[in-house]
């Protein structure tokens, strides 16, 4: 067996896997006693497909805006690197379920938006990369499998 990583995605057999799925990735605990949970949501099986630069990067800045109108204390939704999935950071909610509505919820946004918010040179890195098509293929593939989410091997 591989020598244990800090990261706890490296740890993770990316062959067993089966996306698409939703799995929490792990709780870290502030002094205070806050709690931040980690999801891995996964929308492309690794190694075996990923998504499109320019819709993924429109899908990012539609999750991120809009999954703040159906869930709480949302820090942080951001592509991996490998364009197989988002990491969702929520902060004190371990509510799996509720996770999973408001992802749906947002897909759904996704579905409905005429355009990619902040797609602009002031508010985007990147503006001339985006795809609404292509976020939309993304979000309505995700959502054909959504029964599928909970299964992760």
């Amino acid at each position: 067996m591989a020598e244990k990583m800090n990261v706890e995605s490296f740890n993770l057999d990316h062959t067993k896997v089966k996306a698409p799925y939703v799995r929490l990735v792990g709780v870290t605990e502030g002094t205070k006693g806050d709690k931040v949970y980690k999801y891995d949501i996964r929308f492309k099986q690794p190694n075996k497909e990923h998504m499109e630069m320019a819709g993924l990067h429109s899908i990012e800045h539609l999750m991120a805006e809009n999954i703040r109108n159906h869930m709480e204390n949302v820090l942080d939704i951001g592509p991996m690197g490998c364009q197989t999935g988002f990491y969702l950071a929520i902060l004190n909610n371990d509510n799996y379920e509720e996770v999973l509505t408001a992802l749906e919820e947002t897909l759904d946004d996704v579905l409905e938006a005429e355009e990619v918010p902040a797609c602009n040179e002031v508010q985007c890195g990147w503006a001339a990369n985006h795809s609404l098509e292509g976020a939309k293929k993304i979000a309505r593939e995700m959502l054909n499998k959504k029964l599928e989410w909970r299964e992760v091997f």
